[in-house]
């Protein structure tokens, strides 16, 4: 199981807006709207937004890439909406890959997962690490994880959701991320990771 964290007030105001690209199975966009909308004027949205990359020609290769350059790279942190189903997902996976990558003069990500209120692990301690998506789990563990993950908060707290993120930007050059997982090839259909148990 994975430990959750806390979400705590910031000591004093956050003055900067990071740059966010938010990550999401595509049965959660309420949430994004609702995210992007509660924290409006403390952050800059950097994220897909729905019907953006709609050409039936474009080969997946191609559709990756103008995410990664024209989305991914400009942000400095990634939040990961997890809902019931994100673990199955492959874009999600290949996302957080994406972010965490450090090359051509771009920094990696600083990563944040956020716990929706649907997903049976909400308001728990704790969450399987089966019921989220591998990559972000693999980076939630140890005594200085690169990763934290909060439960959404109810009701909305846009300060203290702002203080995870950046934090989450300050670690980023701290602890060393761990992208090794191997890449999903397409979307999923059962929960089990290699390496985690029971």
């Amino acid at each position: 199981m994975i430990e959750k964290t806390k979400l705590r007030r910031p000591n004093s105001p956050i003055t900067t807006e990071h740059k966010v690209f938010i990550s999401l199975h595509n049965c959660d966009l309420k949430w994004k709207e609702k995210f992007v909308e509660e924290m409006e004027g403390r952050i800059i949205d950097e994220s897909v937004d729905t019907g953006e990359i709609v050409d039936s020609n474009k080969k997946v290769a191609d559709v990756r890439r103008i995410i990664r350059e024209d989305y991914i790279r400009p942000a400095t942190v990634t939040v990961v909406l997890i809902g019931p189903k994100t673990w199955q997902r492959k874009h999600v996976d290949w996302e957080i890959g994406a972010s965490l990558l450090a090359r051509n003069h771009k920094r990696r990500h600083g990563l944040v997962g956020i716990v929706l209120p649907d997903h049976p692990s909400y308001g728990s301690d704790q969450i399987n690490p089966r019921l989220i998506p591998p990559r972000l789990a693999a980076n939630c563990c140890g005594n200085d994880p690169f990763a934290k993950i909060y439960d959404w908060p109810e009701p909305f707290a846009p300060a203290q959701v702002q203080r995870a993120i950046a934090e989450a930007f300050n670690r980023r050059e701290g602890a060393y991320p761990d992208n090794t997982y191997p890449p999903f090839g397409r979307n999923r259909t059962t929960p089990w990771h290699e390496g985690w148990s029971e």
